[in-house]
């Protein structure tokens, strides 16, 4: 599965593309895989203050359900409300299909490269 290298990582399977202060988050492919057919996503409201590495939400799927942790400080801007009808888009784009978009409050902290997710879900299942 390919990881794109101009996103940063989080151990718990979140990504992060950061332009002009603003934080878009989703979940990684291995993540949308891991937890089959995705069928409900929460995510936080317009308006939350998000700190990175608490949870912020969830995903549902036919097998689990999954915490969504931010991967940075911030403010909730925006939402993907495609997600409330086609929660499954997940799975199929997972880097297309953000949940939240964040406008950071400081620098955004250590994230992983490509390479390091990489390594890190090598083995995992």
């Amino acid at each position: 599965m390919s990881v794109p290298t101009e996103l940063g990582y989080t151990a718990e399977h979140e990504w992060v593309s950061i332009e002009d202060g603003v934080a878009t988050v989703g979940i990684t492919a291995f993540a949308a895989e891991s937890l089959g057919d995705i069928v409900y996503v929460e995510a936080p409201a317009t308006g939350t203050t998000v700190s990175a590495g608490d949870t912020c939400g969830e995903v549902e799927s036919t097998k689990s359900v999954s915490d969504i942790y931010s991967p940075v400080d911030g403010e909730v801007v925006e939402v993907n409300a495609d997600l409330e009808g086609e929660p499954e888009s997940i799975n199929s784009d997972p880097y297309g299909a953000w949940l939240f978009k964040v406008r950071l409050s400081g620098e955004p902290g250590e994230l992983l490269s490509a390479e390091e997710y990489t390594k890190l879900t090598e083995g995992e299942d």
